[in-house]
């Protein structure tokens, strides 16, 4: 009885210090519908179906580019990628995806700033001054 007890007691203090260890609280929430205009959602994204999934409208291109994160994917109007690796460090976001556009595959990196919550710049390593700043959509 008495080793049970240990073995009781020696559970509930892993248990305990599982739940009670410091967690990532800074980690940056990326889901979501993202354009290069915040004006434009509307025209660029859309609600459809009976789960009112995001998606794009028919003419979207014509008003800016954007993206949509859902848990592990990231899809733009003409591919659907798969996030194979994730980093965060600081203000930045380092993303590795594996892009499908129904022609070719292709392995994509994204290196994201993070400016605020709604708020992201895509920059290009080795091309500086060129970047594309998204603005996260409410609809």
């Amino acid at each position: 009885m008495s080793a049970l007890r240990k073995l009781v007691f020696a559970a509930a203090i892993t248990a305990s210090a599982v739940l009670l260890s410091p967690q990532k609280v800074n980690a940056f929430e990326f889901s979501g519908a993202w354009a290069t205009s915040a004006e434009q959602c509307n025209k660029i994204f859309t609600r459809k179906g009976r789960a009112r999934q995001i998606g794009f409208t028919n003419f979207s291109g014509a008003y800016g580019g954007g993206f949509i994160v859902e848990a592990n994917r990231l899809r733009g109007k003409s591919a659907s990628c798969l996030i194979k690796s994730k980093k965060e460090s600081d203000q930045s976001v380092n993303l590795v995806v594996a892009c499908d556009s129904g022609i070719m595959l292709s392995k994509v990196q994204f290196f994201l700033k993070v400016i605020d919550a709604d708020t992201i710049t895509r920059e290009f390593p080795g091309m500086e001054g060129i970047d594309a700043q998204y603005h996260r959509c409410r609809i």
